[in-house]
């Protein structure tokens, strides 16, 4: 059974996790945050959706 899951919810479980367990500070996340808005409205946002695809893809094809 395959478990699909949201790339966004994911990070968000995982920055969660560093602002609670490594030190990371609200501050950071937001600033991270922030730039992946700017990110995402700027003109490597295709080439970084294709990239993040193609890793997902990679991944999917792994046989455990």
């Amino acid at each position: 059974m395959a478990l699909s899951i949201s790339a966004v919810v994911l990070l968000a479980i995982i920055v969660f996790l560093l602002v609670k367990k490594s030190g990371l500070k609200a501050g950071h996340a937001v600033v991270c945050m922030l730039l992946g808005f700017y990110l995402a409205s700027s003109t490597i946002a295709p080439t970084i959706s294709e990239l993040t695809n193609n890793i997902a893809g990679m991944i999917g094809d792994i046989n455990f």
